[in-house]
């Protein structure tokens, strides 16, 4: 179990409250022994109005107590009433209970994130991980579809290294299939036109855009006009060397002006080298555990039968691990399936030390999911896991129009396109502020407005405002005001936080307190964006509390004639900007101190 900071964040200190009231209960009652008491949770209650927290301990419990939930919860709340932390257990429905904690918890809550800083709902002692996204086909630059894909990887791993994991952040250079062929092909015609030829209109099948030019006058400057004396056979290798190396560098280009940058680029060709072959290995290992056989298989609903090749094929058992159907691993000419070298591959990634695994993938790979997690079980004997995350497509817009394509790449826009126009942090928080399966609507002119409209604004001017209040505040009440942030957060941390009593701001120190557990849920289920949806709604409260202080003087952050209620504010402040910056930092976004 990943050990947290050396003290518990509030829903975690109440989960081991409800734990021990459980376990009290249960040794008084006599329970049987080794009750699974992690199916307890503790979390936000739908509703605001029945209470701070709700736990499902007696829905999960009463089986093994061998009473009702609704008896049961009422044992556990009469247990839980006797907290000081407390204040007030209610049972409801057919028995979930509520839990509203006395003020002075929201108070300690902000006192944890002013001593956690930077750490605050960290968590250490993690599993190792590896996390493969991007990968596209290095055949061209990246697009913006790839560009979600790529941001969402990437702030996954981030999420899941601040929840305490090992994680390698993984590449898979698709090298070894008949589409970096066309590659060297559309990059040999351009290598002739360097070298003068009129080359016409480009061929179909063939890459169009022009960023294969480089890679042709590249040729042209490395090798003159030797390689038109070969045959295809001949310069192919060459060729097709030359410009995947030129592109995965370009690549690497687009990545970093994400700032996403890979631990591991694995190749595919690697995998089928002479004398070390992986995927004949693996096929073996798979035939030794009785999981290969030849055979037939039927031919797929709704295909023709003229498009069916009826033949004695070597099939992978993949029913035998949850597919639909088994899975055949080499074509009617002797070469490889894709999947047989995917198999291949995510065995690899077992014998390096990662029993977990998550792909990223497109939203055309979705049939593709069932039969690769049927792969991962067989070839480690179940130890192994794989979550695939499918990301959906991006819809560009300007102004609600479809953007048109760009010229450079022939037939759509790049991610250096969009990156350029619009900025890294706009790209990458707009990229997670949908959930990763469902399409987004990416418009180019509303990520740049400085409205409400706009959540990566809005989110970072929350942010630039707390340090706009910092500074008001040394020029009205408090010249001592340390500018650094540490020295801030020290000065702030003695503060009287508990006479940050009105409800508004109660409201804004309970979403400080969902902060970690909030982190907790996104990184068991994989889901970035629920950190974008809390900090828009954390900067919207924050906002919201700034607006109603012009209104109600009573309110303001600044208050002249009350230098410990400021102060105390100040801390309230602190916190906010506080976990924006860390929220942001996750999703690798930026948070400015000003907004210009």
């Amino acid at each position: 179990m990943p050990d947290t900071s050396s003290a518990l964040h509030l829903f975690a200190d109440v989960l081991a409250r409800v734990h021990a009231a459980c376990r009290t209960l249960a040794a008084e009652a006599n329970w049987p022994e080794g009750i699974d008491f992690s199916r307890v949770v503790v979390e936000p209650p739908r509703d605001p109005s029945h209470g701070d927290m709700a736990t499902n301990a007696a829905m999960v419990l009463a089986k093994e107590a061998k009473a009702k939930p609704r008896d049961l919860a009422e044992q556990i709340a009469e247990r839980l009433r006797a907290d000081a932390l407390i204040a007030k257990v209610d049972v409801a429905g057919p028995g979930f209970i509520n839990l509203t904690l006395r003020p002075a918890a929201w108070a300690e809550a902000l006192r944890m994130v002013l001593r956690e800083g930077a750490d605050y709902g960290r968590v250490r002692g993690g599993s190792k991980v590896n996390i493969e996204y991007v990968s596209a086909n290095p055949t061209g630059p990246m697009h913006v579809g790839h560009c979600r894909g790529a941001v969402f990887g990437d702030a996954l791993a981030s999420l899941l290294r601040f929840a305490g994991h090992d994680v390698a952040r993984e590449y898979y250079i698709n090298d070894a299939g008949a589409q970096v062929d066309v590659l060297a092909r559309s990059a040999f015609l351009r290598y002739r036109e360097a070298l003068g030829e009129d080359i016409g209109a480009i061929p179909e099948g063939l890459y169009p855009g022009d960023y294969l030019k480089p890679v042709g006058a590249a040729l042209a400057k490395e090798h003159g006009d030797k390689l038109l004396a070969m045959s295809e056979v001949e310069w192919l290798p060459t060729v097709r060397a030359k410009a995947i190396a030129m592109m995965m560098d370009e690549i690497k280009d687009d990545l970093a002006a994400l700032n996403i940058r890979h631990d591991v680029f694995f190749s595919e060709r690697s995998l089928i080298e002479t004398g070390n072959n992986k995927v004949a290995e693996t096929i073996d290992f798979l035939k030794a555990k009785g999981d290969v056989y030849e055979g037939r298989l039927p031919p797929p609903k709704g295909a023709p039968v003229e498009d069916w090749e009826d033949r004695e094929q070597l099939l992978f058992k993949a029913t035998a691990y949850g597919d639909d159907v088994d899975r055949p691993l080499i074509k009617s000419d002797n070469s490889y399936t894709y999947f047989a070298a995917d198999i291949a591959y995510h065995k690899n990634k077992f014998d390096r030390g990662f029993a977990e695994m998550i792909d990223v993938w497109g939203a055309d790979h979705g049939g593709y999911i069932k039969r690769m997690q049927a792969a991962v079980k067989a070839t480690t004997s179940g130890k192994g896991s794989l979550d695939v995350k499918i990301v959906q497509l991006v819809k560009l817009l300007r102004n609600g129009e479809p953007v048109k394509m760009s010229k450079r790449s022939g037939d759509f826009v790049t991610l250096r396109e969009v990156v350029d126009e619009v900025g890294q942090d706009a790209v990458r928080f707009m990229m997670l502020y949908r959930k990763n399966d469902a399409v987004l609507d990416f418009d180019l002119a509303k990520v740049m407005e400085q409205s409400r409209d706009n959540p990566v604004f809005y989110v970072q001017y929350g942010h630039a405002r707390g340090h706009s209040i910092f500074r008001n505040a040394r020029t009205e009440v408090f010249p001592e005001l340390p500018e650094d942030a540490g020295e801030r957060i020290a000065w702030l941390a003695e503060s009287a936080v508990e006479r940050l009593s009105d409800p508004v701001e109660l409201d804004l120190l309970k979403r400080l307190a969902i902060f970690p557990r909030m982190l907790e849920a996104a990184a068991a289920a994989h889901e970035p964006h629920r950190i974008a949806f809390y900090l828009y709604d954390l900067a919207s409260e924050f906002h919201a509390l700034w607006t109603k202080g012009r209104d109600l003087p009573y309110l303001r952050f600044i208050i002249n004639n009350d230098a410990e209620l400021t102060k105390a504010r100040l801390a309230m402040v602190q916190g906010v900007v506080s976990v924006l910056a860390s929220g942001l930092a996750i999703l690798g976004v930026h948070a400015p101190n000003e907004m210009r």
